[in-house]
């Protein structure tokens, strides 16, 4: 039991030591811009530059090179103003004559449109400072915010391991001797602690209730899948949710129903001018025109009296040869024939008749 008792407060040192924050390597960068940000000079920018020549602070250290390459031509056009302000009234003075001062006007008016044109330039290329340096400022406090925001995920997981130790412990320590503790965080914690990762991460789309149901096995698995790792997707355990919180963003697509796309975090509806309409593949397409379709004519009748023609008894041919009987005359039929009667009367008891043969 002591050697139990030992390699727990091993496991809790370790867990503390890992919650100590790293050395940012920017901080040194930073502080030597702020040095040269004090200075202001052009010697300073340039020896920032000399020992930082890459990087986000070297682009803000040649924004306020610039700065100071727009004062320093500022000045310059200022004390020529000035000096050509001096020539002027010395030409004056002097009672010069109408060409040199028409020149020398001249002169000074070319110098005060190049000061005033420094002068704009100036306020340009303070104007590209300030925001160079606003971003700097936003930067910086963003990345403050991220390692504000990591060492607490730190501190939480280490935290969580160190509990999770704890209970390992106290699990081993039961195994010898029975203990009625209860563990330090419950299955269902453990639970909801994943549900919420997975929901971070973008494989679930349900609350975390800490029920581990189909859904949330679903989720688990779309982790497995994007993230190439397999855990068990029946159990939420600690090792899965250390292995989400490694993760920085989404993992799991974001997957929309048909007519509606993804747009960040969330799925809009797909609009389509008039005229196109959605597709299967969840594209606008041109809605094409309705033509008649060609249908063939209905035969059902014709083919009935066909088969009714077909089916229907033939008329008997005749030969055109007719004969008379009491029933009056009749057509000899086809195949037949006419002779006398072998008693020298026909069947009506006319003499001389003529009667029907047929084979």
């Amino acid at each position: 039991m002591a050697r139990l008792v030992a390699m727990t407060c091993r496991c809790a040192g370790q867990a503390r030591r890992r919650r100590a924050p790293q050395a940012n390597p920017q901080d040194a960068i930073r502080r030597d811009y702020e040095l040269a940000l004090q200075a202001g000079n052009r010697d300073a920018w340039e020896a920032f530059l000399q020992a930082y020549p890459d990087g986000f602070y070297a682009g803000l250290a040649r924004a306020q090179l610039k700065n100071v390459a727009a004062e320093e031509a500022r000045a310059t056009a200022a004390e020529k103003a000035r000096q050509a302000e001096e020539a002027k009234a010395r030409l004056a003075a002097e009672r010069a004559n109408k060409a040199e001062q028409e020149k020398a006007a001249a002169a000074a008016k070319a110098a005060e449109e190049k000061r005033l044109a420094a002068e704009k330039a100036k306020q340009v290329e303070e104007a590209k400072a300030a925001a160079a340096e606003q971003r700097r400022k936003e930067a910086e406090a963003a990345a403050a915010k991220a390692l504000a925001e990591k060492l607490a995920s730190d501190k939480a997981a280490a935290d969580l391991a160190e509990k999770q130790a704890a209970a390992n412990a106290e699990q081993k320590i039961a195994a010898v001797a029975p203990s009625s503790t209860p563990p330090s965080i419950s299955p269902q914690e453990t639970t909801k602690l994943v549900q919420s990762e997975l929901r971070r991460v973008g494989c679930l789309t349900a609350s975390a209730d800490g029920d581990w149901n189909t859904s949330s096995q679903r989720s688990l698995t779309l982790f497995n899948k994007y993230a190439g790792t397999r855990f068990d997707a029946k159990l939420a355990s600690f090792d899965v949710l250390d292995a989400i919180k490694a993760r920085p963003g989404r993992i799991c697509p974001l997957v929309c129903d048909h007519g509606f796309r993804a747009d960040g975090d969330a799925c809009v509806k797909i609009t389509c001018r008039a005229g196109y309409r959605v597709n299967d593949d969840n594209e606008c397409e041109k809605v094409q025109d309705k033509k008649p379709v060609a249908t063939r004519e209905d035969t059902s009748k014709r083919d009935a009296d066909r088969k009714s023609s077909e089916s229907a008894p033939t008329r008997q041919q005749t030969s055109g040869q007719m004969y008379c009987n009491q029933a009056g005359c009749l057509p000899v039929k086809s195949g037949c024939r006419l002779s006398s009667h072998p008693l020298g009367c026909n069947a009506a008891g006319i003499s001389g008749g003529m009667i029907e043969f047929c084979n």
